[in-house]
């Protein structure tokens, strides 16, 4: 079968610049369609073993809806994925001081965070891809250094592989943290509840009651040890303190790597239709969240209420809140080098 890539009027900013979805068809059952508005990728199908395919993350319905308050469904997040504590840190000596978003603390880049901006979007010539550029302003949400972004989609025309590539330039020392917010779902509907888990990680990050990290701790003996495929509903509800602060799963797992190339990060399986997703990356962690916030008050491109576990996210990162944590590998981006990141969603069937 052959691969097509086409696109469509997605709608108007407020301002009257045009949004466009493009979509990506590998030819293989694999699709993706994505949105210039925080390169937002607004579906992604995936086949079961029957070769029937379903769109396997949360979206929303329209433009206008992404527009409004919403969990960065489907979101490139940044300049600095995850939580940053009182939204301060010290670089070289100055002190920077951020937008606050999370109760005190900054999540995934502040208020108006690359989920919420204007990309330019194109296709790739001679690949099944898609470029995203965005350039990130000097004091933008706080951020010191203007940063000049590129995250490339691409699809494998002979795998179900979805494939990201993010690399950015700074002009002034500045911390930088990127990743993708999607919530997936490989049932196509309902819970994911009934998911197995594979985490290849022996230690995560507790949290305080802000969801700021506390160091590391060892998965051995709690809840938190993914390392044997689980089935996410297994535990979510036990009395551990990590759960019940965090209202289920929402924390940094680090995972058990070696060297800087592609490594798994997560392997998500559904037994009923069959759709397995393996996670591989550059980056030295993954945020399980479990979907605990959503409340049932937005509606899905399905046009069914969202609510709690209907998706998850399985975030490759750098840690939660590195630029004041020394121990945490460092998230500093200086000018004259290049921040390059891949990850990879591999799709198969059990």
């Amino acid at each position: 079968m052959s691969t097509s890539l086409t696109s469509r009027p997605f709608g108007l900013m407020p301002d009257g610049r045009p949004v466009t979805e493009y979509t990506l068809d590998n030819g293989h059952g694999l699709r993706l369609s994505a949105i210039n508005l925080g390169g937002i990728v607004t579906a992604l199908h995936v086949p079961d073993r029957q070769g029937r395919s379903a769109n396997v993350v949360l979206g929303l319905p329209s433009l206008d809806d992404y527009l409004k308050p919403h969990p960065h469904f489907g979101t490139i997040v940044g300049r600095y994925a995850n939580r940053i504590a009182a939204g301060r840190f010290t670089l070289d000596g100055t002190a920077h001081q951020l937008g606050l978003n999370d109760g005190p603390n900054t999540l995934h880049g502040g208020a108006t965070g690359f989920g919420k901006r204007y990309w330019e979007i194109a296709p790739v010539p001679d690949e099944l891809a898609l470029e995203l550029r965005y350039t990130s302003a000097d004091g933008e949400e706080g951020y010191p250094g203007e940063v000049q972004l590129t995250v490339r989609y691409t699809l494998s025309a002979t795998a179900n592989t979805w494939r990201i590539d993010y690399r950015a330039t700074t002009d002034r020392p500045t911390v930088l943290n990127l990743s993708h917010h999607d919530y997936f779902n490989l049932a196509g509907s309902g819970a994911v509840m009934d998911h197995v888990l594979t985490l290849p990680a022996s230690r995560y990050c507790p949290v305080d009651a802000t969801l700021i990290p506390l160091g590391l701790g060892e998965v051995a003996g709690t809840p938190f040890d993914f390392r044997t495929p689980t089935r996410i509903g297994e535990r979510i509800r036990e009395g551990h303190a990590q759960l019940l602060r965090a209202h289920g799963y929402d924390h940094n797992w680090v995972l058990d790597r070696s060297g800087n190339g592609l490594a798994l990060a997560a392997r998500l399986a559904h037994e009923a239709s069959g759709r397995v997703m393996d996670v591989h990356t550059t980056e030295p962690g993954v945020q399980f969240y479990s979907g605990n916030f959503l409340d049932g008050s937005l509606l899905g491109s399905a046009g069914a209420s969202l609510r709690q576990g209907d998706g998850l996210c399985l975030e490759t990162q750098h840690f939660p809140d590195a630029p004041n944590q020394p121990a945490f590998p460092s998230t500093v981006l200086r000018p004259g080098e290049v921040f390059a990141s891949t990850t990879e969603h591999r799709f198969s069937v059990c």
